[in-house]
């Protein structure tokens, strides 16, 4: 007679902070910790096969499913093999396969795709899997290197143990492999890296979208990273596609949404802040930066059930949309999101705009004063929330204030960072001024000092052109008194008086 249940004691799920008890049952399995408030059930209908290896605690029990990713119970000691295995035969008709994985520490080894995973071998051993839906994006990094990025978006509801994980995994493939091509039925030569490159990105893709996208929105102009990219827009997520790079986007990781008028008064940027911030190999974007043109209008229709639009995205999304295109991406990013879009307040620069003209360090850009937070864009995107703000500094570094049109704004953190922006025109300086009183902070204003000195400087420079025109003028009087006494020592010398009584001494001297 088959054993209806069996129960094991300090297991744990999916590498969980905690262990629980695991129950098998005829039906399926159950795992029940402190930890959760509900337990964690899986039908039999679900498991296609199991395996057994030496894992971190002890021993695994791995669940292979059919529809979504593996499940991991760990904690088991090596005599327990012979009961489950042969509880699951007689219950399941299964068998345990016993897997042992490469421990000889190598850094190469072949890469293949076993049902929703990734897995690289050592040996034709297994040295570790990765869950093809933990994948978040893939680039290729030059010729012969893929790297992927994996999400950070905790979906289970298992707590995890870990509190580091991995963010990224570059892998080195050299060569070129073949592959089969359907239409012509022959094998073509292709580059190995760009070859498992695409793989990943067709089989993430498979994770990622559990159905049509809400709204495609095409040829989107980005100038932070720069390129154009199509947006696959999804019910928690979205997906960025461009001629060299790819992301994926879930909604969870964007924390802000800015809607700002350029001042040419053309154009209008669209910020979208995002934490944890977008990798490009070892550059990190934590804004994406787009940009329309004001008089572009864009027509879409939303693939969304009227019911699920009314239930769930009421008041925050329409079925259609035919108003300008900066209108209608800010509105649907707002809708999915769930993220108030932040907009221009009561600022307005010397040419009525929200954005003054200046610089951060070589780049060229612009700063809008928002109510809450100073923005620079496009690049590099900087955000500074006023509550933030230590002390504002008004200065001018190597020129004379009075010859100066323009001043740099520096900005001093509670933190100890500070950023500084340069070249802004002098008209701004008041309206920046009269902005940052309202929000009482803290100005020093080098520029009054510059000019207070600058002044003192002028008075000096005249005090002294006076004393010099003094002493010019006694040097003058010194130098005619020099002169008329020098003219009388050569009248002396050779005045024709001079020689005639010369000679008036020489008879005297002859008659005596």
């Amino acid at each position: 007679m088959a054993t209806k249940t069996i129960q094991y004691d300090n297991i744990y799920l999916n590498l969980s902070s905690q262990p629980g008890k695991l129950r098998i049952a005829p039906s399926g399995l159950g795992w029940k910790s402190s930890a959760l408030t509900e337990p964690f059930t899986l039908p039999l209908s679900e498991i296609r096969r199991f395996c057994w290896s030496h894992f971190a605690r002890g021993y695994e029990l791995k669940i292979i499913l059919k529809n979504r990713s593996p499940v991991s119970l760990d904690g088991f000691a090596q005599e327990d093999f012979d009961g489950l295995a042969s509880f699951i035969k007689q219950n399941y008709d299964m068998g345990i396969e016993q897997k042992e994985f490469s421990i000889k520490g190598w850094n190469w080894g072949d890469t293949e795709f076993l049902g929703s995973e990734l897995v690289f071998n050592v040996n034709s051993r297994p040295a570790f899997e990765i869950p093809i839906n933990s994948v978040n994006n893939t680039n290729l990094s030059g010729k012969n290197e893929v790297a992927l990025e994996f999400s950070n978006v905790k979906d289970s509801p298992v707590p995890s143990a870990q509190a580091d994980e991995l963010v990224e995994m570059r892998l080195y493939i050299p060569g070129t492999t073949s592959k089969e091509d359907v239409a012509e039925g022959e094998d073509t030569e292709q580059n190995a890296a760009n070859l498992f490159y695409e793989s990943i990105k067709e089989r993430a893709d498979i994770g990622q979208a559990a159905g049509d996208a809400i709204v495609s929105l095409s040829e989107i102009l980005l100038l932070t990273p720069r390129g154009r990219y199509d947006i696959d827009m999804y019910e928690t997520s979205m997906r960025l596609r461009g001629k060299t790079y790819d992301y994926k986007v879930e909604y969870s990781s964007i924390n802000r949404l800015f809607l700002l008028p350029k001042p040419d008064e053309q154009h209008v940027a669209f910020v979208i802040g995002l934490d944890p911030p977008l990798r490009q190999g070892q550059t990190r974007y934590p804004f994406l930066v787009t940009q329309f043109i004001r008089d572009e209008d864009m027509e879409v229709d939303l693939n969304i059930e009227e019911g699920l639009l009314r239930e769930k995205y009421a008041d925050k999304l329409k079925s259609s949309y035919d108003q300008p295109a900066y209108e209608v991406v800010s509105q649907i990013f707002q809708g999915l999101t769930n993220r108030k879009v932040i907009t221009p307040g009561n600022y307005l620069s010397h040419h009525g705009h929200a954005a003054v003209k200046c610089s951060y360090k070589a780049n060229e850009g612009q700063l809008y004063v928002l109510d809450k937070y100073f923005l620079f864009i496009p690049k590099p995107t900087i955000i500074i929330t006023t509550a933030d703000l230590a002390r504002v500094t008004l200065s001018r570094v190597g020129m004379s204030v009075s010859a100066s049109r323009t001043f740099d704004l520096t900005f001093s953190l509670r933190s100890g960072t500070s950023y500084q922006f340069s070249n802004i025109n002098r008209e701004e300086q008041s309206g920046l001024v009269r902005y940052l009183e309202s929000k009482n902070v803290k100005i020093h204003n080098d520029l009054a000092d510059e000019a207070q000195q600058s002044l003192l400087n002028a008075a000096l420079a005249d005090d002294d052109e006076e004393e010099g025109d003094e002493a010019m003028g006694e040097t003058m009087s010194e130098d005619e008194d020099f002169r008329s006494a020098s003219e009388s020592d050569v009248a002396e010398e050779y005045d024709e008086d001079v020689a005639s009584s010369s000679g008036n001494d020489e008879d005297e001297a002859g008659s005596g």
